[in-house]
């Protein structure tokens, strides 16, 4: 059953600091000025005074329809814009990026800290606000996250107490197609055919759960010292969004996507 969260409870949970998110230096983002916050949009968006619209890289918190017909709201979508916004609205933020600068959407990419130095990322994944959500372009503190999602999913805070956030198995995984989702399985084989690398969970490739790494960012693996091959036998957690190609398939487009769960 989710745990219920209330507006008044976020405030205080915000008030006394959340569950230790540290207070970032800033080490590693480049300072890209501040601005007042002036409207709070969802869980991981908000709008400064003077027009500028922000999308909190690295995370994703639950998400409403925002006027999207057929949409459906995820679950503890309110309570993560209720706690965004008790943490920002009618503050003074400071813009730091770490890779990309703006989205599609014409949106700034930036990581958020507040005037005592507070992290806002790291405050709403120690929450269980959100959850992390990183691209190859984009890759400053993911660590950090990774280590604080850990943290509120060990303690069942906010979405890790709902079923609809549930790390799922990767036999369960093509009930899952076109989600995002946290995936846990055991690498049975690894193969690179003509520079991809292909990280099969089963015996049929043809049918069976697959994590595929592109050529292009085979190299961001080998950048980071990960030789594919070692994930073989080992039980791993991967993150992303699950569409179908030969059986349900996870796009890894950078390291930090996948997890080693054991040695």
């Amino acid at each position: 059953m989710a745990r219920l969260f209330t507006p008044l409870l976020i405030l205080l949970l915000v008030l006394a600091g959340g569950h230790g998110a540290p207070a970032k230096d800033k080490g590693g983002l480049t300072h890209a000025g501040t601005g007042v916050v002036k409207k709070i949009v969802d869980g991981d968006t908000l709008i400064f005074d003077d027009g500028r619209e922000v999308r909190l890289v690295g995370i994703q918190a639950p998400k409403l329809p925002l006027g999207r017909a057929g949409f459906a709201e995820w679950p503890l979508a309110r309570e993560a814009k209720a706690a965004l916004s008790a943490l920002t609205l009618g503050r003074e933020l400071t813009l730091s990026h770490g890779g990309r600068r703006s989205d599609r959407h014409g949106r700034l990419l930036a990581h958020l800290h507040d005037r005592s130095g507070r992290w806002i990322q790291g405050e709403l994944i120690a929450l269980g606000m959100a959850r992390v959500y990183s691209f190859a372009d984009n890759r400053s503190l993911v660590e950090e996250m990774l280590g604080l999602e850990k943290a509120a999913r060990t303690a069942g805070r906010g979405i890790w107490a709902h079923p609809f956030y549930d790390v799922i198995h990767q036999r369960d995984s093509l009930r899952y197609l076109n989600t995002f989702q946290l995936i846990e399985g055991r690498v049975l084989s690894v193969a690179v055919v003509r520079r991809r690398a292909y990280l099969n969970f089963g015996k049929d490739w043809r049918t069976d759960f697959t994590i595929s790494i592109a050529p292009k960012n085979m190299r961001l693996f080998r950048k980071a010292g990960v030789d594919v091959k070692r994930y073989e036998g080992r039980r791993v957690r991967v993150r992303g969004w699950l569409r179908s190609f030969n059986g349900p398939l996870v796009e890894a487009t950078h390291p930090e996507q996948i997890e080693v769960l054991e040695e």
